[in-house]
């Protein structure tokens, strides 16, 4: 088969590397990828978001089947046209891609269906906004309606703070058209988990758990980012929890799409916070997690391209994975700055020392090649450290070891990943 990967972060290099290795992939495509994904598969110069030229390169190049890693080519329709053009991929139309491409949808879905979820109320009007603010009082979480990469919510613990949110949605723009409604919620209390599964509009298939690190620093502290580490399994999520979750949010969910005539098809993340009365949604997100989507590949034992295919085909019934019973870790190497301003351009080394370990493998997500064959950082998060071992220390334990083989003075990592499941 001739498979396009969509898409140049952590995740899809993850995902290119996981189908490079199923003897059904003949040929493997990435737009537009970056260095890593070189050595997995050709990289196409087209933004994962240019849904016509994606459509184009599909039909031209004879591509068999294609795989949408990030969510915004999904939200913009990318799957649609592609059946259009009568050819099959992996992820939910756009239709479905509304549980994350709006939280007021998703939101409203889980109050219309009984799917436990923060209380609620969303606005498009700054005073209104204001007043039920006021009257709910902090700490409080105010989300930009939209897609906002990442940094449309906003958890306040003052009312000053909150309001604030509110005014750089609904006022500043400072959002666009993602920020044109808000959604203010409760602040649940708990510890927040990843639960994924894999859903053909009818059946859903759960796969391992994960937990990340989204705060930039030690102990989880300074602001929030696109995912500092992870490791899966997530000792929260036990077995009981992992039933109720599929029993209570996700299950219920599909059948709620299929009911508003939204049938979902493609991979449903699920951002769980565990609180004591069970597992709530926090929200949904229609791609694997990343950096989750690294150790869930690290771990997966089963051949992942013929579970897509199924999970397209509306054949996951039957369907089975296999995963290794040990643990993996990412530890995310970050440009010095991020999730702030940072610098572009700066030469890495020591990568090839850092896989020296058959128990390590290095994800890139911002990097590109220098003219003379160097690697070069260039986005926020740049490579993730992927290790496995026996328990969750001693893949942290590999993980850390790798990182410290690589040779980059502009680039940072937290250095306690996975500090919660030692504490479990």
């Amino acid at each position: 088969m001739r498979i396009l990967v969509v898409g140049g972060g952590g995740r899809e290099h993850a995902l290119c590397w996981a189908i490079a290795a199923s003897p059904l992939c003949d040929r493997l495509f990435c737009a537009p990828g970056n260095a890593g994904i070189a050595r997995e598969a050709t990289c196409v110069p087209i933004g994962a978001e240019d849904v016509e030229a994606l459509v184009a390169f599909a039909r031209d190049e004879a591509i068999d089947f294609v795989v949408a890693g990030p969510e915004a080519p999904l939200v913009l329709g990318l799957a649609d046209r592609l059946a259009e053009a009568g050819v099959k991929a992996f992820g939910p139309s756009a239709a479905g891609a509304a549980l994350e491409g709006s939280k007021a949808f998703m939101k409203d879905l889980c109050a219309k269906y009984g799917i436990p979820t923060a209380a609620y109320a969303r606005f498009a009007d700054a005073d209104a906004a204001k007043a039920y603010l006021r009257e709910r009082g902090a700490p409080i979480v105010v989300k930009a309606d939209g897609l906002a990469a990442g940094k449309g919510v906003t958890v306040a613990q003052t009312l000053a703070e909150a309001e604030a949110a509110v005014d750089a949605a609904l006022v500043e723009g400072a959002f666009g058209a993602a920020g044109a409604e808000v959604v203010i919620e409760e602040r649940l209390v708990g510890e927040e988990a990843s639960v994924f599964a894999l859903v053909d509009g009818a059946s859903v298939l759960p796969l391992a758990s994960a937990q990340d690190h989204k705060p930039v620093g030690d102990g989880d502290t300074g602001p929030n980012t696109g995912g500092m580490g992870a490791y899966s399994p997530a000792p929260v999520v036990t077995d009981d929890v992992a039933r109720r979750a599929m029993a209570e949010i996700l299950e219920p969910t599909v059948r709620a799409m299929r009911e508003e005539g939204r049938p979902y098809r493609g991979v449903l993340y699920a951002g769980l916070m565990i609180t004591a009365e069970g597992p709530k949604l926090l929200e949904y997100n229609v791609r694997f997690g990343d950096p989750e989507c690294q150790v869930l590949m690290a771990r997966l034992k089963s051949d992942l391209l013929p579970a897509l295919i199924a999970t397209s085909d509306g054949v996951l019934e039957s369907f089975d994975l296999r995963w290794h019973d040990e643990a993996a870790l990412v530890v995310v190497l970050a440009a010095k700055g991020y999730p702030g301003g940072y610098r572009k351009g700066t030469v890495i080394r020591g990568v090839e020392a850092a896989e020296e370990d058959e128990r390590v493998v290095v994800f890139h997500a911002g990097t590109k090649a220098g003219d003379d064959g160097a690697l070069i950082a260039d986005g926020g998060r740049v490579l993730g450290v992927t290790a496995l071992g026996a328990t969750v220390a001693e893949a942290q334990r590999r993980a850390y070891e790798a990182v410290d083989r690589i040779d980059w003075p502009d680039g940072f990592c937290r250095r306690d990943i996975g500090w919660r499941a030692l504490e479990a």
